[in-house]
């Protein structure tokens, strides 16, 4: 049997009894437990099908770069470059296996869904209440419940006193739920099945019993533990850009050397000289250092992040994020602090604030910015009732204190905390509970000598109870225009998200019995109300101003009430044109829920599939998807978004596994740390694969020149290997520690299906790449003299040198692709600046050293040399400066 269907929630409890054939005082013989468990199985989820570890291994391998990179080694090996292809192999072998160990950690989310399965739980069996583990439970099974317990598996509540259910992290819900053994509409979202107890969730006060309606997979829970194994995970843009950019890059390296292999044939070479040549251009073409440059770029990337709280599971999940066009946010831990606080009082003698967010006691109360030390009569009789009236408390030291309890009443209690009171012993003579019927709660205590009775409830329920209220000179009556301006403040708060407690108190005359809870309630002193809510994080708007900046659309989407979503989102500078429910929304099908989400928006009372349906509606109109969220009906729609973004210290294990990115700190703000890195990474990213590219152009426009011209090799293979690996490679590197540019986050998101290489990228390649060739071809063809073997191996060499020279002047104008120098700052790269030094020594050392010119076939220029190749080099860097600074002037 599974949750949809029957729909518990909405059949009479006897009707539920009947249905699974079980008896509330009884339960089911062992026996009978036995044969259900034996033809249903385990109350556990499914193993997932988990993906072979040689099949993840298949798929890095298989990846079109690492299938460049291997024909790169293969083509050291053909010329005889032993040590160019273990450096190539090395890469390889390291962009394999870093990949295959982040998708392997990425798909643990089933594994930590399973282990939330297994607390043990007391059952009814044989008519006798039994503990046994939770997995042995079966549909017919009676649970017996108290508060703090965790729900086992889906009941049908049968019995119920005072229970409420922390279900925030299943539904989004900010706020305990009560529950009662009522049927509720069957159409009703899952956060009303007040008759419903689902698994994984908590009762944080009452008691009562449930009838085990369904177990494992057949959950609310377990349909979110299939929806998360299901969820396939997208490849990030920068995964499809390469994958892009290496096919490009293979077939170009085929169809070059090909072409100009058959033009030296034609042209009357020989087929073993232009296999040679054909060789070498091909390995000209590909850029055997970008891999590496990548994977440690963005490796260096996941230190920096980490330094801000962002801690990356996948190494190309930074670059997603700063392509995010769209955050889909989750409100309960994520926006709010996922602990209700006390933010305002309302006294007979005015309203106060009451600053600090959480468990912590920090925090003062005052009036216009006035502190309300020492507290005023009608404020201090408030607090000191509110203090008295719950079953919360604070446990563990002052720093770092745990609340125990309903959330509402640990609320009440850290308000007395920061109004400096202490709850005394009290000798409680009576007790009402609250219910979900009565709304309120009320306990009679002896005070001297005589009783009091300290109540507190909703206004709605309480104020009528009232027949006077504490204003400055002490009670007062309560009319008919008193209680309208107390209305109108319950409607004005509400309206703000605030939950709102009325707080009343008396004096029980003796004659007045304390068992009876009519007579008890009545009379009341109103002291007031307690605003209660949810806080935004202090962060968040500053965040989301920044996320706006950026043009990132910020959308709410949670399992709460309309009215609180929305009020949280005005607070935090969500301005949301839309505010609709999920079931509403997902009804009006993908282009609705486009339509709909064009711009902020809050989506209300929504279910794990309907997050799930939003995050492919958007992604299918094309935004990229950033989803974050800490809880349990999270999980599907982290995986399935291009970047999931999971809570870290208040997130569950699942929400962790199912994301990409965890928060360490749980602050929003490093959401936009996150985008500013990406955007950072997806810059740099572009700069040197601009940069090598024109490198490799300018390599092969200068081979194909020569060879046009007719005469020797102006580049050997060993010479093209060296600059894509040593002197390109290490340049190339540091590009990846440029800072952010100071637009980064002024900029709109690019658009996630342009390639890395735009047809403007493809022409400032081509015109640098013949810029490179014309100087290397004239550098070659001024020296080659009468072709002599020495001449021939001085015009290489001056040839190979003086690229390796404009490379290096090339490099700073790659530092940024639109903002000159002198704005991002000539030494705010130091890293860059070294490189450049040492790989000119490397180069000197290879022209210069007798070892390294045998290796490379060298010999060592002349000073006439050196000065032409600057004069070359200095056109280079200076034209494409000019031309940016008079693009920004």
């Amino acid at each position: 049997m599974s949750y949809a269907s029957p729909p518990w929630h909405a059949l009479d409890h006897d009707a539920v009894v009947a249905r699974v054939g079980t008896s509330v005082a009884a339960g089911l013989t062992e026996d009978e437990a036995v044969a259900r468990r034996e033809a249903a199985g385990p109350n556990a989820l499914a193993a997932a099908a988990r993906t072979p570890w040689w099949e993840m291994l298949r798929r890095q391998v298989a990846q079109p770069l690492v299938a460049v990179l291997a024909v790169a080694a293969a083509i050291s090996v053909a010329v005889g470059e032993a040590f160019d292809a273990v450096t190539v192999g090395a890469i390889l072998l390291l962009n394999t296996v870093l990949g295959f160990v982040q998708e392997y950690r990425a798909d643990r989310a089933i594994a930590a869904l399973q282990a939330m399965l297994v607390p043990r739980c007391r059952v009814v069996r044989d008519g006798a209440i039994q503990v046994r583990d939770a997995a042995d439970l079966v549909v017919g099974d009676v649970v017996v419940l108290h508060g703090g317990d965790r729900v086992p598996a889906d009941l049908r509540l049968v019995e119920a006193r005072g229970i409420r259910a922390d279900e925030s992290a299943l539904t989004g819900e900010s706020v305990p739920v009560a529950k009662d053994v009522a049927a509720v509409a069957a159409d009703a979202p899952m956060a009303e099945h007040r008759s419903v107890l689902h698994a994984g969730t908590a009762l944080t006060e009452g008691m009562g019993r449930g009838v085990v309606v369904a177990i494992g997979s057949g959950t609310a829970f377990g349909r979110i533990a299939t929806l998360t194994g299901e969820v396939i995970r997208e490849d990030t843009p920068l995964q499809r850009r390469l994958a892009r950019l290496g096919r490009q890059l293979g077939v170009l390296a085929i169809v070059v050397s090909v072409a100009l292999a058959a033009l030296g044939v034609a042209t009357g070479r020989s087929l073993a000289e232009m296999a040679l040549t054909s060789i070498s251009l091909a390995v000209a073409v590909v850029p055997e250092g970008l891999p590496a440059v990548v994977t440690v770029t963005l490796a260096l990337g996941i230190r920096k992040m980490v330094r801000h709280g962002v801690l990356l599971r996948r190494m190309a999940a930074a670059e997603a994020l700063g392509a995010a066009t769209v955050v889909c946010t989750d409100k309960t831990g994520t926006l709010t602090a996922n602990a209700m606080t006390v933010v305002r009082v309302w006294v007979g003698d005015g309203a106060y604030t009451v600053d600090g967010v959480g468990v912590r006691p920090e925090g003062a109360i005052h009036r216009d910015g006035v502190p309300a030390d020492p507290l005023p009569d009608g404020l201090a009789r408030l607090v000191d009732t509110a203090s008295r009236c719950h079953h919360a408390a604070l446990e563990g030291p002052p720093d770092d204190p745990r609340g125990v309890g309903d959330p509402t009443e640990v609320a009440l209690v850290v308000l007395a905390a920061k109004a400096g009171l202490t709850t005394p012993a009290q000798d409680v003579v009576a007790e009402h509970a609250f219910s979900s019927a009565r709304k309120r709660m009320a306990r009679v205590v002896s005070e001297g000598d005589g009783r009091a009775v300290h109540a507190k409830g909703a206004p709605e329920v309480v104020v009528p109870q009232c027949s006077a209220v504490w204003g400055a000179q002490g009670p007062t009556p309560l009319d008919a225009a008193g209680r309208a301006a107390w209305e109108a403040l319950r409607r004005d708060a509400a309206s703000d998200g605030l939950r709102v407690l009325a707080i009343a108190w008396r004096a029980l005359p003796d004659t007045v019995d304390a068992d009876d809870a009519d007579a008890v309630e009545r009379d009341l002193v109103l002291l007031g109300f307690v605003g209660i809510q949810d806080p935004p994080r202090p962060e968040v708007a500053q965040a989301v101003a920044e996320a706006h900046a950026a043009g990132i659309r910020v959308i709410v989407i949670t399992g709460d009430a309309a009215e609180t979503a929305s009020a949280v989102a005005r607070q935090v500078g969500i301005d949301a044109g839309t505010v609709i429910q999920g079931a509403e929304l997902v009804a009006r099908g993908p282009d609705g829920i486009v339509a709909a989400l064009a711009g902020d928006a809050v989506v209300a009372r929504a279910t794990p599939e309907h997050k799930l349906r939003i995050v492919e509606a958007l992604q299918g109109a094309g935004d990229l998807v950033a989803m974050t969220g800490d809880g349990v009906n999270d999980a599907p729609a982290l995986k399935r978004a291009d970047v999931g973004v999971a809570m870290g210290l208040r997130g569950t294990d699942v929400a962790r596994g199912a994301a990409d990115v965890v928060l360490t700190d749980d602050h929003f703000a490093s959401i936009v740390h996150g985008v500013k890195e990406g955007r950072r990474q997806h810059d740099v990213i572009r700069k040197f694969v601009r940069y090598l590219l024109t490198s490799n152009a300018g390599e092969v426009l200068a081979i194909a020149g020569g060879l046009l011209l007719g005469g020797p090799m102006v580049l050997l293979p060993v010479h093209i290997l060296w600059m894509n690996l040593v002197t390109d490679g290490l340049t190339a590197l540091t590009l990846g520690l440029e800072r952010s540019e100071p637009d980064t986050m002024q900029r709109p998101p690019r658009d996630p299906a342009a390639p890395l290489l735009d047809t403007r990228a493809f022409l400032v390649v081509g015109a640098v790449g013949v810029y490179l060739a014309v100087a290397a071809l004239w550098l070659f063809t001024t020296r080659l003299g009468s072709g002599s073997p020495a001449e021939v191996l001085h015009a290489q060499t001056v040839a190979f040198t003086g690229l390796v020279v404009l490379e290096k002047a090339n490099v700073f104008n790659f530092r940024s692709l639109h903002l000159p120098l002198a704005r991002i700052g000539v030494a705010s790269n130091p890293w860059l600046l070294v490189a450049v030094v040492a790989t000119l020594g490397l180069q000197a050392a290879a022209v210069t050293v007798p070892a390294l010119q045998g290796v490379l076939h060298t010999t060592t220029p002349t000073w006439v040399d050196l000065r032409d190749m600057l004069l070359w080099a200095v056109p280079l860097f200076v034209v494409p400066e000019a031309v940016k600074a008079w693009r920004t002037r």
